[in-house]
């Protein structure tokens, strides 16, 4: 290994550059690339991740690195190219980029933290403090020192910051910068083994000290927690065995295992003439390395059987694959089928693992352990050296697109990963995005097609019921329609199960006052409240602020709050007392929010403990239940009108992949769609199942008004907690856009096209207003290049407490 003097470190910090760091001499033969070190930032200690070595310092006198926080890189340093990339097109910092590729929770760094001294724990005791100083001290005594956001947030009120600068130069407090240790840690586990000396038969040993000497004898080794679990006084009665050295005692790294229960191995399936024909394609395309390809076909048609024949075909040739999957609920089901086939070669990244989880899946990954990665969109980022294939289940899905800090779309670096990787990347969906459809209509993708399904059943009968005929009828008729309420007896007659679907939750979406009509709306973001019966709770679902049920108007007083409106919990009580015999259940965000919590209901319904289930978009993609033979989609409307051009493809993808839930077994399947607007083309395409149709209807509109894929947006993020001041700010950004604009494109000005800025649909969320700007054009390079110029101009970053965020390629315009 080369020892470098130097090392270019990226550090976790919004700044748009890596940085030189010496390496002390004790340190030389312990810092590689990819690797973390804790090195000096200005007064702060933070955490930095080395990128690559250098002979020099670039004419710099470079500090020293202060530490090496791992014993193993945390990615190969081909990835870092990638990182690079990542970095730039998304104009994300680079450390920062690093950082959320990596497990959560391994950021060391200084934090401000509070102390009460002397004399603030004396001016409390005789009550000279106002209110505000006295929690601050209170809050900095009890705790022995808090941080200072933690402070700041506790407090909350507009003049904090100022009250915490006087009363530290009061001397009531003191400040101290306080090493933040990593949240995600390896975790050690004691064995126990036979020592070295057998039991003397002069001195008498209890029968728990027996016991223990006679476990560890016939297990040869055995954990402590094992141990324990037999005999719990184990901890305590162990000392006395090993100062005698009748055990020993080692300390052991263990992994946490994430995977569900065990399953049984399978046996591959013969397959169908479509899915060999795709297998082949792929294979014989092998030698050309890098090949998009959107394999598209209808629901059921085993595109997961494909996927794992084309990872076991790149595992055979020493290599890895990742399988990219948009619902960590359906990750479950994915998991259980890899694992059947592969056995223990297998990791899982996703967010519902816990720290600790996580970093023991990745150091599985980074060390070479493991050969297939699946998870949800963050494992594009998985430390695989040598990637064989990517796979991306359901592409067109919204959950690739992360909407808050480095704001990725996983399909998008998925095709990049596997361009550097030079290895294919397979995109699959019933219902492609038009972007990628149009790539393969470009020549830039290659169309893989499944046209039937893997069992030869027809598709799902889909009926629409064209709800303005019952405008006056019933209150229950009006959201479950006799037709819907019909299919639902039947097939519950038959003994098989149906999935009925909205893609809202809740008990009632819109509360109003009956005395003064006006609604009840978030005290601190602008949408209206939403009732939940099971906690009689009003709740925000952007914020999570909650209300009392007993709640009084906030315009005129009165307790007259009447529900209006429904959810997916209010569905669940109708079918309740519709079908009081049958079985139900609900998943949605609020019944999934537990660990767990969405396998056990999933196996549920796998095992056929349930008659109904009723579901919000969770269910509506990629599960496989047999039994499932009606769908009812309750109001097929809800997402059509939205302002933002995606919101008719949204819809219809949607609604395709609700309704091939259905039928997916020996039972052909029953659609009812109920809808306010039959005759809408988005509508009547999700009626037929046919995409192409769809599409064709599509692309015109996107092609004249210069939407994606003929154009490339940029949409720029304006929120602050001051109205007018956010208002100003989002002008001067638009301003600063306007000028580059015209300075660097003065000739052809019609390329750029710069919309606003305009308050955002939903103007203030969390308390902070929200404006946004879009910028189009067709050169994807022109407009990046003229965010970065915006976003470091002098005069924008002298910009404060007002947050400027891009989002590169927005999914939602909301």
């Amino acid at each position: 290994m080369t020892k470098w003097p130097y090392m270019d470190v990226a550090v976790t910090l919004p700044v748009n550059q890596s940085f030189v760091y010496a390496v002390p001499d004790f340190l030389a033969d312990s810092c590689m690339p990819g690797m973390r070190v804790l090195v000096p930032f200005g007064r702060r200690r933070v955490t930095g991740y080395i990128l690559s070595g250098r002979h020099d310092s670039g004419g710099y006198t470079a500090k020293k690195i202060l530490d090496v926080l791992d014993d193993h890189p945390l990615f190969p340093e081909n990835e870092i190219a990638f990182f690079k990339w990542v970095s730039h097109y998304y104009i994300h910092p680079l450390g920062d980029t690093i950082k959320a590729a990596l497990p959560a929770g391994l950021d060391r760094r200084d934090v401000a933290c509070l102390f009460a001294t002397k004399e603030g724990k004396t001016a409390l005791d005789t009550g000279i403090l106002n209110p505000i100083e006295a929690k601050i001290i209170d809050m900095t005594d009890k705790k022995q020192g808090a941080g200072r956001n933690q402070v700041i947030q506790a407090v909350n009120t507009v003049s904090v910051r100022s009250v915490i600068r006087k009363m530290e130069s009061r001397g009531l407090i003191s400040v101290f910068a306080v090493l933040k240790k990593e949240v995600a840690s390896v975790r050690r586990e004691k064995f126990i083994s036979p020592g070295p000396f057998a039991p003397d038969p002069d001195k008498k040993l209890s029968q728990k000290r027996l016991q223990i000497l006679s476990i560890v004898a016939r297990k040869k080794e055995i954990s402590l927690s094992a141990l324990k679990s037999r005999v719990p006084t184990a901890p305590n009665l162990l000392k006395f065995l090993e100062a005698d050295k009748l055990v020993t005692i080692t300390l052991r790294r263990v992994f946490r295992d994430p995977l569900g229960d065990p399953v049984e191995p399978d046996t591959p399936p013969e397959l169908t003439s479509e899915q060999a024909q795709v297998v082949d394609t792929v294979r014989t395309n092998r030698e050309k390395g890098f090949v998009p390809y959107l394999l598209s076909g209808v629901t059921s048609s085993g595109k997961t059987e494909v996927y794992m024949r084309l990872a076991a075909d790149a595992v055979s040739q020493g290599r890895s694959a990742i399988v990219l999957v948009p619902e960590i609920a359906l990750i479950s089901q994915t998991e259980r089928r890899f694992r059947a086939r592969f056995g223990e070669k297998i990791a899982v990244i996703h967010s519902m693992l816990t720290h600790g989880e996580r970093l023991d899946q990745w150091r599985r990954i980074v060390t070479g352990r493991i050969s297939i990665v699946i998870g949800a969109r963050s494992a594009v980022f998985a430390p695989v050296e040598k990637p064989g294939i990517i796979i991306v289940d359901e592409e067109h899905d919204g959950s690739y697109k992360q909407e808050t800090g480095l704001r990725y779309n996983a399909r998008d670096v998925a095709v990049v990963r596997a361009r550097m990787a030079n290895c294919p990347v397979v995109l699959g969906s019933a219902t492609p995005s038009v972007q990628t459809f149009h790539n393969v209509r470009s020549g830039r993708f290659q169309q893989l097609s499944l046209h039937h399904r893997v069992n030869n059943s027809p598709l799902p009968k889909i009926t629409l019921v064209d709800l303005r005929k019952y405008k006056e009828a019933r209150a229950v008729e009006r959201i479950i329609t006799p037709e819907l309420a019909r299919a639902i007896r039947s097939c519950l007659e038959k003994g098989n199960q149906a999935l009925i679907f909205l893609n809202r939750r809740g008990f009632a979406s819109f509360p109003a006052c009956n005395a003064c009509d006006k609604p009840l709306h978030c005290r601190y973001c602008d949408v209206t409240m939403t009732f939940h019966l099971g906690q009689n709770l009003y709740k925000c679902h952007l914020c999570g602020f909650c209300l009392p049920e007993n709640t009084a108007c906030p315009a005129c007083g009165k307790k007259k709050i009447r529900n209006f409106g429904f959810g997916t919990e209010k569905i669940e009580t109708m079918l309740k007392t519709m079908f009081p015999d049958a079985r139900l259940a609900r998943m949605d965000q609020d019944t999934t929010t537990k660990k767990g919590s969405a396998l056990s209901l999933l196996k549920s319904i796998r095992n056929r403990t349930v008659d109904i289930i009723v579901g919000t978009q969770m269910l509506a993609k990629g599960h496989d239940f047999p039994a499932i033979t009606l769908v009812g989609v309750i109001c097929a409307d809800l997402s059509m009108n939205l302002p933002d051009f995606r919101a008719g493809e949204r819809t219809f993808q949607l609604l395709a992949q609700v309704a091939g839930r259905a039928g997916r077994g020996d039972a052909p399947g029953t659609v009812i769609m109920q809808t306010y607007t039959p005759d809408h083309f988005t509508i009547e395409s999700s009626r037929r199942q046919d995409y192409i149709e769809f599409f064709n209807h599509e692309i015109p509109f996107r092609k004249a008004l210069k939407y994606p894929p003929f154009s490339r947006l940029i949409q720029v993020k304006i929120s602050g907690k001051d109205k007018d001041k956010t208002a100003q700010h989002a002008r001067q950004v638009a301003d600063m856009l306007a000028f580059l604009t015209g300075c660097s494109d003065k000739d052809t000005p019609s390329e750029v096209e710069i919309l606003g800025p305009i308050e955002a649909p939903i103007q203030r969320i969390s308390s902070r207003f929200r404006w946004q700007l879009l910028i189009k054009g067709t050169s994807f390079n022109r407009i990046s290049l003229l965010v970065r110029t915006m976003q470091q101009h002098p005069d924008i970053r002298k910009i404060k407490n007002t947050a400027i965020n891009i989002d590169v390629d927005p999914y939602s315009l909301m």
